[in-house]
Protein backbone atom coordinates (compact mmCIF):
# COMPACT_ATOMS: atom_id res chain seq x y z
CA UNK A 1 0.00 0.00 0.00
CA UNK A 2 1.69 3.47 -0.86
CA UNK A 3 -0.93 6.40 -1.16
CA UNK A 4 -0.66 9.85 -0.05
CA UNK A 5 -2.09 9.18 3.35
CA UNK A 6 -0.48 5.74 4.13
CA UNK A 7 2.17 3.16 3.34
CA UNK A 8 3.30 -0.21 4.16
CA UNK A 9 5.96 -2.22 3.54
CA UNK A 10 6.26 -5.95 3.89
CA UNK A 11 9.41 -7.69 5.00
CA UNK A 12 11.49 -10.65 6.63
CA UNK A 13 12.63 -9.97 10.10
CA UNK A 14 14.34 -12.73 12.44
CA UNK A 15 13.22 -13.71 16.21
CA UNK A 16 16.49 -14.56 18.19
CA UNK A 17 15.86 -16.78 20.42
CA UNK A 18 19.32 -16.83 22.45
CA UNK A 19 18.23 -19.67 24.96
CA UNK A 20 18.27 -21.94 21.76
CA UNK A 21 20.80 -20.25 20.47
CA UNK A 22 18.15 -19.99 17.05
CA UNK A 23 17.39 -17.67 14.75
CA UNK A 24 13.36 -17.82 13.38
CA UNK A 25 12.54 -15.96 10.23
CA UNK A 26 9.36 -14.47 10.17
CA UNK A 27 7.03 -11.97 7.66
CA UNK A 28 6.14 -8.59 9.03
CA UNK A 29 4.62 -6.01 7.88
CA UNK A 30 5.39 -1.99 8.76
CA UNK A 31 2.46 0.19 8.06
CA UNK A 32 2.00 4.38 8.79
CA UNK A 33 -1.11 6.18 8.27
CA UNK A 34 -1.47 9.93 8.48
CA UNK A 35 -4.30 9.45 10.43
CA UNK A 36 -2.25 8.48 13.37
CA UNK A 37 1.21 10.31 12.53
CA UNK A 38 3.25 9.93 15.10
CA UNK A 39 2.32 5.87 14.99
CA UNK A 40 4.08 2.92 13.04
CA UNK A 41 2.50 -0.58 12.97
CA UNK A 42 4.26 -3.78 13.70
CA UNK A 43 2.52 -6.95 12.14
CA UNK A 44 4.32 -10.01 13.54
CA UNK A 45 2.51 -13.19 11.33
CA UNK A 46 3.98 -16.29 13.55
CA UNK A 47 1.27 -18.60 12.02
CA UNK A 48 -1.67 -17.97 14.02
CA UNK A 49 -5.00 -16.54 12.12
CA UNK A 50 -4.62 -12.76 13.37
CA UNK A 51 -0.83 -11.42 13.29
CA UNK A 52 0.45 -10.07 16.61
CA UNK A 53 0.39 -6.07 16.61
CA UNK A 54 2.95 -3.58 18.07
CA UNK A 55 2.65 0.07 17.83
CA UNK A 56 5.27 2.50 18.33
CA UNK A 57 6.64 5.54 18.28
CA UNK A 58 8.08 6.74 14.29
CA UNK A 59 10.84 8.79 16.25
CA UNK A 60 11.48 6.28 17.79
CA UNK A 61 12.08 4.11 15.27
CA UNK A 62 13.64 6.33 13.48
CA UNK A 63 16.16 7.31 16.08
CA UNK A 64 16.86 3.74 16.75
CA UNK A 65 18.39 3.37 13.15
CA UNK A 66 21.40 5.80 14.36
CA UNK A 67 21.87 4.40 18.49
CA UNK A 68 19.95 2.85 20.99
CA UNK A 69 16.15 4.00 21.92
CA UNK A 70 13.35 3.36 23.90
CA UNK A 71 13.34 2.44 27.46
CA UNK A 72 10.53 -0.24 28.88
CA UNK A 73 8.14 -2.04 26.21
CA UNK A 74 10.49 -1.14 23.22
CA UNK A 75 13.36 -0.64 22.71
CA UNK A 76 15.66 -0.04 19.31
CA UNK A 77 18.98 -0.76 18.68
CA UNK A 78 21.57 -0.85 15.27
CA UNK A 79 24.22 -3.55 15.61
CA UNK A 80 25.76 -6.47 13.41
CA UNK A 81 23.44 -9.47 12.62
CA UNK A 82 23.18 -11.91 14.80
CA UNK A 83 24.19 -14.53 12.45
CA UNK A 84 27.77 -13.34 11.86
CA UNK A 85 27.44 -12.17 8.41
CA UNK A 86 28.60 -8.43 9.22
CA UNK A 87 25.30 -6.99 8.35
CA UNK A 88 24.11 -4.07 9.90
CA UNK A 89 20.23 -4.87 11.12
CA UNK A 90 18.06 -3.29 13.60
CA UNK A 91 17.19 -4.58 17.25
CA UNK A 92 13.75 -4.52 18.21
CA UNK A 93 13.19 -5.60 21.92
CA UNK A 94 9.80 -5.58 22.90
CA UNK A 95 8.21 -6.81 25.92
CA UNK A 96 4.68 -7.16 27.68
CA UNK A 97 2.87 -8.29 30.43
CA UNK A 98 2.55 -12.06 28.34
CA UNK A 99 5.89 -12.33 27.33
CA UNK A 100 9.22 -10.55 25.61
CA UNK A 101 10.69 -11.26 22.21
CA UNK A 102 13.99 -10.02 20.92
CA UNK A 103 14.05 -9.32 16.45
CA UNK A 104 16.19 -8.33 13.93
CA UNK A 105 14.91 -6.13 10.94
CA UNK A 106 16.64 -5.50 7.95
CA UNK A 107 17.79 -1.56 8.31
CA UNK A 108 18.04 -0.41 5.02
CA UNK A 109 14.00 -1.71 4.41
CA UNK A 110 13.19 0.09 7.55
CA UNK A 111 14.82 3.40 6.71
CA UNK A 112 13.10 3.12 3.42
CA UNK A 113 9.84 2.88 4.99
CA UNK A 114 10.68 5.78 6.88
CA UNK A 115 11.94 8.00 4.02
CA UNK A 116 8.42 7.35 2.62
CA UNK A 117 6.30 8.07 6.05
CA UNK A 118 8.09 11.47 6.19
CA UNK A 119 6.85 11.87 2.35
CA UNK A 120 3.82 12.05 3.86
CA UNK A 121 4.04 13.78 7.12
CA UNK A 122 7.01 15.47 7.36
CA UNK A 123 8.91 15.49 11.00
CA UNK A 124 7.42 17.89 13.01
CA UNK A 125 4.14 18.29 11.00
CA UNK A 126 2.59 15.90 13.23
CA UNK A 127 0.60 17.70 14.87
CA UNK A 128 -1.31 19.53 12.10
CA UNK A 129 -3.04 15.72 11.10
CA UNK A 130 -4.53 15.48 14.71
CA UNK A 131 -7.87 16.83 15.17
CA UNK A 132 -7.44 17.44 19.42
CA UNK A 133 -11.17 18.37 20.00
CA UNK A 134 -12.16 14.75 17.80
CA UNK A 135 -9.38 12.86 20.28
CA UNK A 136 -10.84 14.63 23.26
CA UNK A 137 -14.47 13.99 22.56
CA UNK A 138 -13.35 10.25 22.12
CA UNK A 139 -11.30 9.88 25.63
CA UNK A 140 -14.91 11.98 26.99
CA UNK A 141 -17.21 9.14 25.47
CA UNK A 142 -15.27 5.85 26.19
CA UNK A 143 -14.35 7.34 30.08
CA UNK A 144 -18.40 8.02 30.79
Amino acid sequence: MNSSTAVSAELEIKLVVPQEQAIVPLMASLSYSKDDPYAVRLDLNVGMDEPITWIFGRDLLDAGIKGEQGEGDVRVWPSPDAEGYGEIVLNLALSSPHGSASFEAPIREVSSFLRLTYGIVPSGRESAHVDVDAELLEILRQAS
